[in-house]
């Protein structure tokens, strides 16, 4: 790793403590302990970034992606995990993605739809969590079909009685173990790239970020995280 300068410390820690936005509703990333702790591979990184810096980290808890990106963006945080879109990147300076994850679709069991390329057609409609990554991803590719987002996208896809809920496919299979009339599709319409991310304007502590997240992945650090935590269909990404 990179020698950690006063100006690294600066950009990282302004208020001399490292801020981590952490998002609570992605379930692969991070997770409440039975006593209200944070755990995850988001905040194992964010305390492993903290402890090599020498400063104080404070997780910042958020319960969807797009109000973790509202605090990177205000600079209420200094350190994030996004999945990268380019909305975001117009606004947050990432590194190269740590994990990959699926994003896909969940249906009532009985639907016609029955691959991920059938959802996309005029009469469609898709529930999502507002601001999340597949919400950013879907509105730039469907043609179609239409999105309708809510703070709980799966919430809204059974109260409206909606066609399909689009999110990442863990928390949709958990979903579908406990509710047996929906199903949860094979395949993906995209590949979730999550990254590390920090406001823009901090170049020198973006770059040593960039090198952490890369040593973190060829570490192991990052499979031993994700394993901990129990995610085994979350992959780590290759090298930046």
């Amino acid at each position: 790793m990179a020698e950690v300068s006063s100006e690294i410390l600066k950009g990282f820690a302004p208020n001399g403590t490292l801020r981590a936005a952490i998002n609570q509703g992605n379930s692969v990333l991070a997770q409440k302990g039975p006593n209200g702790t944070c755990l995850g591979i988001t905040a194992d990184l964010a305390r492993e970034l903290g402890k090599r810096l020498g400063v104080p980290v404070e997780l910042v808890i958020f319960d969807a992606a797009g109000k973790a990106f509202e605090g990177l963006k205000s600079g209420a945080c200094d350190i994030g995990f996004l999945a990268i879109e380019p909305v975001r990147a117009a606004e947050v300076d990432f590194t190269a993605p740590y994990v990959l994850i699926e994003g896909t679709y969940m249906v009532p069991k009985d639907s016609p739809l029955k691959t991920v390329d059938d959802v996309d057609r005029a009469g469609v409609r898709i529930a999502v969590n507002k601001g999340s990554a597949y919400d950013l991803y879907l509105t730039r590719t469907l043609k179609n079909a239409t999105l309708m987002r809510g703070d709980d996208g799966v919430g809204l896809f059974k109260k409206e009685n909606l066609e399909v809920a689009g999110g990442v496919r863990q928390p949709l299979n958990e979903f579908a173990k406990r509710d047996p009339s929906v199903r949860v599709m094979d395949g993906r319409f995209m590949a979730i790239q999550q990254a590390m991310g920090m406001p823009k304007g901090r170049a020198a502590a973006h770059k040593y970020l960039l090198g952490f997240v890369e040593e973190m992945k060829a570490s192991g650090f990052v499979a031993d995280a994700l394993k901990r935590s129990n995610q085994p269909d979350a992959m780590v990404a290759p090298a930046g």
